[in-house]
């Protein structure tokens, strides 16, 4: 409807075809920049659980070397010092991809529909969502059935290194305790630093999701939106 109540002049079948067109390429665009992005991430993460797989089997052949005394402590903290760099900026990385993925997901999800706009019909036939506010994103993400926040959270990728990272650090808090006490308060030290991290980490990204959302203005609202079955 246009303003003061009156109806809008139909568009021609050619605008029609072409404006199509046009959202089916963006379309295409963003998939082919999510399965990127995707692609790109796995390999960051492969490449970091192979150094850390390698680390750690590096410090078990030079503690044999050295009986784990003399030069293998500083050897066992530059290991790990370098495996916390590159788990820091795996985590970074992920992270971002996977607001990112979210970002690809509530694009695609405006432009359903627009394709909903273009012709009401198809509306019967697309599971994934037609809105792009959060409920929207959470439905595209899994249509078939709701998931629980425990599935969504804690099998995704950040979560995955975010544990391997809080391991990471807290064998380095560990290592640096033991080198000037007890073998028990290095134990102490690295479950603590663990937890922290791990702790830290799924909070800041959290509130980073809420604030995400919040700068966010959908155009469509999903209470705004009735689906039904075809």
């Amino acid at each position: 409807m246009a303003d003061g109540g009156t109806a809008a002049a139909p568009e021609s079948d050619a605008a029609l075809g072409r404006r199509a067109q046009i959202l089916a390429t963006e379309h295409w665009g963003l998939l082919a920049a999510r399965g990127t992005a995707q692609s790109e991430v796995l390999t960051r993460i492969t490449i970091f659980l192979t150094l850390v797989s390698a680390g750690l089997v590096t410090m078990g052949l030079l503690g044999q070397v050295s009986r784990f005394s003399g030069w293998f402590s500083p050897a066992m903290l530059a290991i790990l010092a370098f495996l916390c760099v590159i788990g820091l900026m795996t985590q970074l990385r992920v992270v971002n991809v996977a607001e990112e993925d979210m970002m690809y997901v509530v694009a695609m999800n405006r432009l359903r529909g627009a394709y909903v706009d273009l012709d009401p019909h198809v509306r019967e036939v697309f599971l994934a969502a037609v809105t792009d506010d959060e409920a929207g994103m959470e439905r595209t993400y899994s249509f078939l059935r709701r998931r629980s926040v425990f599935s969504h959270l804690f099998g995704s990728s950040p979560v995955l290194i975010m544990v391997v990272n809080a391991c990471v650090y807290g064998l380095l808090a560990g290592a640096l305790v033991d080198v000037v006490a007890e073998v028990g308060w290095a134990v102490a030290a690295g479950v603590v630093v663990g937890l922290v991290w791990a702790l830290v980490s799924m909070r800041s990204g959290y509130a980073h999701y809420r604030d995400t959302w919040r700068d966010y203005t959908p155009r469509r609202s999903s209470g705004a939106v009735a689906y039904r079955d075809g």
